[in-house]
């Protein structure tokens, strides 16, 4: 027994079967305007006033997309949108609209359905291609992103975007006709997964840089640090940032890595903050240390910068340790550097004048006798008779 092929042969079109069906259409189509003329004439007329408001509508874009100076606004991008309506559609959206009311045969409705899908469909490509377009490009073009190379991405990018709609647009009207695109979409998506295996480095930077515009970690300009280097972004290009170091050197680091790691972004700071480590003799007075925090907020405040906290750290070997911390209300590292020094100096001169000390690193030995005993080094002992013996084995530490 064998198995019978359960698909079954597609029938065969000839010419005669399409010129019947167009006389079938043109017969139908006489009858009706010959039996409902009156109101076809009254559907043209509602439909065509509805076009040509339509048409009305459609010049109100330009005037939209010139309200923005720079032509980098919003208004621009829906503007520019609207003026890409095409007049095919308006006249199937009048079609639409009106044919019901003439009472049009069933061959004639179905065509005018099908011409309206067609043109629905395209047209929503057409606007969702120019707002994503027009998203981007607002971005981009805005201020600290003029003159980036990701402009001169944006053909690759506009040629992904319409693309991509297209295709969707595509399988849309392929399934209003009744035509199974499963295996269609199914084509599509493996052919995406393998141009995306294939160049997945590429897009994935290019993403990458498309997050940075739209989400805005840092722009062009401003100082950042990321992993242990700092610098200030130079440009955002497709594949790589550009970044110039504190000491002049030029890094470039792709998009991808750079997103993966922490970036703190040091010009949106609300200020910069200060740490100085401070030691003191351990024969100050300890009124004085118990004062001192007082003395160092007096001085930074004096000093026009904001006292955060100061205190006792540590014994010291050499000194009694205190920390100071405090702000500088900027964001300009230069400025905060030149409050250290300002600070450091006013701090330097509140202690002359308190008679507290900032003592050296320094080590005092011990010199121990035969016995293990110690003395001073600068015992005043007998001097030693010339020529008798010294003793040179004495523990020292």
């Amino acid at each position: 027994m064998t198995a019978k092929n359960s698909t079954a042969p597609l029938p065969k079109i000839s010419g005669a079967d399409v010129e019947q069906q167009i006389s079938a259409f043109w017969t139908s189509s006489i009858d009706w305007f010959g039996a409902h003329w009156l109101q076809i004439a009254i559907a043209l007329a509602i439909g065509t006033g509805i076009a040509l408001a339509l048409l009305w509508l459609r010049r109100l874009g330009p005037r939209l997309a010139g309200r923005s100076h720079t032509g980098k606004g919003w208004s621009a991008v829906f503007g520019r949108a609207i003026e890409r309506t095409s007049t095919f559609f308006i006249i199937m959206v009048a079609a639409q609209l009106v044919a019901g009311y003439a009472d049009p045969p069933v061959i004639v409705a179905t065509t005018i359905n099908f011409l309206f899908t067609l043109a629905a469909v395209f047209q929503a490509a057409i606007w969702a291609r120019e707002l994503i377009l027009g998203a981007i490009e607002h971005r981009t073009r805005a201020e600290n992103y003029s003159g980036e190379a990701l402009m001169n991405a944006m053909g690759l990018i506009r040629l992904l975007v319409t693309i991509v709609v297209f295709a969707i647009a595509l399988v849309v009207v392929l399934d209003n006709l009744g035509v199974n695109v499963t295996g269609l979409v199914a084509g599509l998506g493996v052919g995406g997964i393998a141009i995306g295996l294939a160049a997945q480095g590429i897009f994935a930077d290019l993403f990458a840089a498309l997050a940075i515009i739209f989400d805005r970690p840092f722009r062009r300009g401003d100082a950042i640090t990321y992993d242990s280097s700092s610098g200030t972004v130079e440009e955002i290009g497709l594949k790589s940032t550009r970044i110039r170091g504190i000491n002049g050197e030029q890094r470039i680091i792709s998009n991808r890595n750079l997103l993966d790691k922490e970036i703190i972004n040091n010009t949106q700071r609300e200020r910069r903050r200060t740490k100085l480590a401070i030691g003191v003799g351990y024969e100050t007075d300890r009124d004085v240390l118990a004062r001192l925090p007082h003395i160092l907020q007096e001085e930074v405040e004096r000093s026009d910068q904001m006292f955060v906290r100061a205190g006792f750290v540590a014994f010291g070997a050499s000194s009694i340790d205190f920390e100071l911390e405090f702000d500088t209300p900027t964001a300009d590292y230069q400025i905060a550097y030149d409050a250290r020094h300002t600070v450091g100096l006013a701090i330097y001169r509140r202690f002359d004048a308190e008679g507290i000390s900032i003592p050296f690193p320094t080590q005092t030995n011990y010199t121990a006798a035969p016995d293990g005993r110690l003395i001073m080094p600068y015992s005043e002992a007998p001097p030693v008779p010339q020529g008798a013996a010294t003793y040179q084995d004495g523990p020292t530490r």
